[in-house]
């Protein structure tokens, strides 16, 4: 069985601001941007790598989802405790430099992790945590 990672899912709660992070701030590109009922799924990916999407989602259209869910939904989001992405790049340090000088929150700047990577961590508009590793 060959198996590859096609399409991630984020909740996104504001797709102007998401659209700006992702594709301005990180440099993905625009595979998607669908409307429907008010709503909007934003689809992105890192350039050169057509077949790895993330899928950038308003939680509140998820089939299923109580009221109640969707308060706590947006009450995790707004902490940074509902979704999370690991991305990996050949130099962490000059990353998070160029993030930084942005409007990007910083949650963790550069640092050798115990169980041996380097990396740092921000926050998406939605509140998602990002994590970026040194590659190799």
């Amino acid at each position: 069985m060959k198996l590859t990672i096609h399409s991630s899912f984020l909740p996104q709660n504001d797709p102007d601001a998401a659209l700006a992070f992702y594709r301005d701030t990180l440099g993905f590109e625009v595979r998607n941007d669908v409307g429907y009922n008010g709503l909007r799924w934003l689809t992105v990916g890192p350039a050169g790598q057509p077949e790895t999407s993330i899928v950038l989602y308003p939680p509140e259209a998820s089939p299923g989802v109580t009221e109640d869910e969707r308060r706590l939904i947006a009450e995790m989001m707004a902490k940074g405790t509902y979704g999370s992405l690991l991305l990996a790049t050949p130099d962490v340090d000059g990353t998070f430099e160029k993030l930084a000088a942005g409007d990007t929150e910083v949650i963790q700047e550069p640092t050798d992790q115990p169980y041996g990577v380097r990396d740092c961590a921000v926050r998406d508009p939605a509140g998602n945590m990002i994590r970026i590793q040194q590659a190799g």
